[in-house]
């Protein structure tokens, strides 16, 4: 662990150009290989005319700007949702996230005329939202409070729930299904900036609450009760939390499907290098969230050449392997 305020610094400054790196390393990758001096060009002088140009501008760059984005807010909501819950196997998913998009835009491409990423978003928002709500709902105890435990239960059942009502309509309207296959299994592929541009508001919002919050989040670790001591509204900043993370991976699931582990993994790798104090810990989740989505979804198109693979795929490939090793050291450890 890195102890020092100057290491924690020289950490985060090498997260910073490990993941710069990631990111011009998604924009060259390919089938179509660009070289640096393209890239420039592209970025300075764009020549409408030119292949190599409209590769970057429409394709790569988009596609890198929005794994970067997804990978970095995934993170940061796992880390928060670790906190609420005070539960290291938590992740976004544990809010029933990932379902309810899924079925809301299920939903969308079987009984409404949307069959395109972009009214995918709000769609797939709707139902991040529809289902986090529900979760906080049944998981309040008798005095408004929230339980751990109870968020987990409710979590679990939701998304039960809404992975029950998917699948029965996949049965029913198996073309909507194959329309809706690739979002399903995750990918930063095919997106456009204009689909980024109405969430950019949200992403900031959350990210500057987030920031905001970050010394309650450090009270809570301490738990309700010393939190309370210390004159904060402990179920106030769990509620306020839970709204970052709603908001970061309900947006986040909205333009790349189904993405996970990422908050799982990514929380646990920077509590390792920076500690459990928030100030350090949600910056170094943004930075190593981003790069190991963008190297990710780098491999993706290598594993089975010309084809690429889903991302999400991907981090399933890297996550479920951590999460049975983190269960088995729980079990041990109880």
């Amino acid at each position: 662990m890195l102890n020092s305020r100057g290491a924690k610094s020289v950490g985060l400054l090498l997260g910073l150009i490990a993941t710069l790196s990631a990111f011009f390393t998604s924009a060259l990758t390919g089938t179509t290989e660009i070289t640096w001096p393209s890239l420039w060009a592209a970025l300075h002088h764009y020549n409408p005319s030119n292949v190599t140009h409209i590769i970057l501008l429409t394709e790569r760059l988009p596609r890198a700007l929005i794994a970067a984005l997804v990978g970095a807010s995934l993170a940061i909501a796992g880390a928060l949702m670790q906190t609420i819950t005070r539960n290291p196997l938590a992740s976004p998913g544990i809010l029933g996230i990932n379902a309810g998009a899924m079925f809301f835009v299920v939903v969308a491409v079987s009984l409404l005329p949307l069959h395109t990423p972009a009214h995918y978003v709000w769609a797939a928002l709707l139902g991040a939202f529809v289902a986090a709500l529900l979760v906080m709902i049944l998981s309040r105890g008798k005095h408004g409070e929230l339980s751990p435990l109870r968020v987990v239960l409710a979590g679990v059942a939701v998304t039960a729930m809404f992975v029950a009502f998917s699948q029965g309509l996949l049965v029913v309207d198996q073309q909507s299904f194959e329309s809706v296959l690739y979002w399903l299994a995750g990918s930063v592929s095919g997106r456009e900036l204009n689909i980024v541009t109405p969430l950019l508001p949200l992403f900031g919002g959350a990210l500057l609450l987030s920031g905001l919050l970050v010394r309650h989040a450090n009270a809570l670790l301490l738990g309700d009760d010393m939190a309370t001591g210390l004159g904060l509204q402990a179920n106030a900043i769990k509620l306020l939390l839970g709204l970052v993370v709603i908001v970061l991976a309900g947006s986040s699931v909205a333009l790349s499907g189904m993405i996970g582990f990422v908050g799982l993994i990514v929380p646990h790798m920077a509590r390792g290098l920076f500690g459990i104090d928030h100030r350090w810990l949600l910056p170094s989740c943004a930075l190593l969230g981003a790069c190991l989505l963008l190297l990710a979804d780098v491999a993706s198109r290598w594993l089975i050449p010309p084809q690429e693979i889903p991302v999400g795929v991907m981090t399933a490939l890297l996550g479920t392997p951590f999460f049975i090793y983190l269960a088995r050291r729980n079990m041990a450890s109880q």
